[in-house]
């Protein structure tokens, strides 16, 4: 499980430090891809196969299945760890999640998320304060 919010800076080669805590329970590689809201998405080996299966249990005769697949896949990218912890989000990547220099590595359960900083301040300020009416929301979704 990745929990927590975590500071970093993109390097001028592309390259984020990775936190420990959430480095350690990564494995020696993982899969970045375009997110949700404006964020790149990070998956372990096991939890990019468990999305891929998902993507392939989409209806694939659906438009909206076939897109939303190739704007995923398209650019997803395998990463490894350097030894400094670090990984190197290619350009493309780091256009698609408006990555400069300061960087928010965010655990978000099953995967971890990359904003750039002043849209993740900008997304929970925006929502932190509806947490409550989510909550009633989503009570009783399984």
């Amino acid at each position: 499980m990745f929990i927590g919010e975590y500071r970093h800076s993109l390097d001028a080669k592309g390259r984020l430090s990775i936190p420990a805590k959430l480095r350690n329970q990564c494995g020696e590689v993982v899969y970045v891809t375009r997110g949700n809201d404006g964020c790149l998405a990070l998956y372990t080996q096991q939890g990019w196969d468990t999305y891929y299966k998902s993507l392939l249990s989409l209806p694939q005769t659906k438009k909206s299945t076939r897109i939303y697949v190739r704007l995923i896949t398209s650019r997803a990218s395998e990463c490894e760890f350097d030894k400094l912890g670090r990984i190197n989000i290619p350009q493309v990547l780091r256009e698609e999640g408006k990555l400069e220099k300061e960087c928010v590595v965010v655990g978000a359960g099953d995967h971890v998320e990359i904003w750039n900083t002043e849209m993740w301040d900008q997304f929970y300020d925006d929502n932190q304060e509806d947490f409550d009416d989510i909550t009633e929301m989503l009570e009783g979704l399984e």
